[in-house]
């Protein structure tokens, strides 16, 4: 079941719930004055909404509290992963001969100085060994059984990727404000999986295809997961700021042409409006509207948007 059906099944029971508590109060005038008191807005609040607990937690509404944070000056950026230079080794033959035996493939992980081949030497006629120069993985095999093996030709490529470069493409104005030694999060695009590091090197050259700076950090790489070649997003935090209170993007709606976040108290998810200030790519500085402590939902704050609004359309009638 996708997220959208999943949310709309939620909201339809959220709604039916309040539906059900709605008609009894109809069929008992007390109940009817005591729900009637529990939903108007106190003075001087935002309009609310009551949830019974159950409910809430059904539906995957979540509060945390309002508290000081950072918002960060950030800099979405692609990158590409790439062996370290110095950590990848041709392999090839000393002597031309025939080759007579082949003991890594590609993907094989090798210590320095182990055997890779074994070549027939056309000027003793004895065999010899060819060895890793460097510990790695096999990434190429330019070789068979029964091949000849030329003077000079690369038999393997073989690569230390226990750490790689992470270039990251940088434009225009952009440049001038990331500099050595910037947090950079590298997200792998494969899987969401994601890595720290910090910038290494702003390189002084222009990639010529894409006119762009390359700005250069080391990846560890012991898992072996993230692998040379592959594309990576990537996070570089330029400057973090201090705010008095701060809350989620996902807290964040519009009602009415006003932003507002929805507090909870008890049962009752009230909507109030707040002036904002510095954003990042997940939190946002709240000036005016809250208090530090208040329980904002920050996660499906849209059902509670939802609710309000039904229930304003329905009074409207």
């Amino acid at each position: 079941m996708n997220r959208s059906l999943t949310s709309a099944l939620l909201l339809a029971l959220l709604l039916a719930a309040c539906g059900r508590g709605a008609a009894d109060a109809d069929h008992d005038p007390g109940k009817q004055d005591a729900g009637h008191a529990h939903g108007e807005a106190e003075e001087g609040d935002a309009d609310g909404t009551v949830i019974a607990a159950d409910i809430a937690e059904a539906s995957g509404i979540r509060v945390a509290p309002a508290a000081a944070g950072t918002i960060a000056d950030e800099h979405e950026v692609q990158g590409l992963l790439t062996p370290v230079d110095g950590r990848v080794a041709q392999v090839a033959a000393r002597y031309p001969g025939p080759i007579r035996s082949l003991a890594v493939n590609v993907g094989d992980r090798v210590r320095a100085g182990q055997t890779l081949a074994t070549v027939e030497s056309n000027l003793s006629l004895s065999s010899y060994s060819v060895n890793a120069p460097i510990p790695g993985v096999v990434l190429a095999r330019n070789a068979s059984i029964g091949g000849i093996a030329a003077e000079g030709t690369p038999l393997f490529e073989i690569a230390d990727l226990s750490s790689l470069w992470v270039d990251l493409h940088i434009f225009g104005s952009d440049a001038g404000h990331i500099v050595p030694g910037a947090p950079v999060t590298v997200t792998r695009l494969s899987d969401g999986a994601t890595a720290r590091t910090t910038l290494e090197r702003v390189l002084p050259g222009t990639a010529t295809a894409s006119q762009s700076t390359v700005a250069r950090a080391v990846l560890d790489n012991d898992d072996g997961l993230w692998r040379p070649g592959s594309a990576v997003k990537a996070r570089i935090t330029v400057e973090q700021q201090p705010a008095a209170l701060v809350v989620p993007l996902a807290a964040l709606q519009v009602l009415e042409g006003r932003d507002v976040v929805f507090v909870r108290d008890g049962d009752r998810y009230a909507a109030h409006p707040v002036r904002l200030g510095k954003r990042d790519g997940r939190q946002v500085e709240v000036l005016e509207g809250l208090d530090a402590g208040d329980a904002v939902v920050v996660e499906q704050s849209y059902l509670i948007k939802a609710d309000i609004e039904k229930a304003g359309a329905s009074h409207e009638h």
